[in-house]
């Protein structure tokens, strides 16, 4: 069961809070966002088509860093299942955002994850 000093989710928590500060001010990332941040713009790209109605620059920047966290697991990195990533953004989202971030979260995430699934049925990786 997941606790709140769960070492996975305090690893979530920090790197989302070194996106949120690169999103202010663009310097070179640290190194352990620096993977994250050299694959942002794959990741905007994807959250552009999940969420067209949002532009990126009218995202709230704590949501947007959680989305960028849980994008970059959930198409790139893939160590994890897509239901521990989601409901791990969701829970940033309660703690971190406003109270329509978490929803806005679930749904745009939920918009991934609907591509992945009709984009690899024989196992090929996301392209974005």
């Amino acid at each position: 069961m997941k606790t709140p000093q769960d070492p996975r989710h305090q690893r979530r928590i920090t790197l989302m809070q070194k996106l949120f500060a690169h999103s202010f001010q663009e310097h070179t990332p640290e190194a352990v966002i620096e993977p994250i941040v050299s694959s942002l713009n794959r990741i905007d790209a994807i959250i552009q088509r999940v969420a067209p109605e949002w532009p990126i620059d009218r995202i709230a920047k704590i949501d947007l860093s959680i989305l960028r966290l849980a994008i970059y697991e959930l198409v790139i990195e893939q160590k994890e299942p897509p239901k521990v990533i989601i409901d791990e953004a969701i829970e940033l989202a309660k703690a971190f955002g406003n109270p329509s971030s978490p929803a806005f979260i679930n749904g745009a995430l939920g918009a991934v994850m609907k591509e992945l699934n009709n984009e690899q049925p024989t196992g090929d990786h996301y392209n974005a």
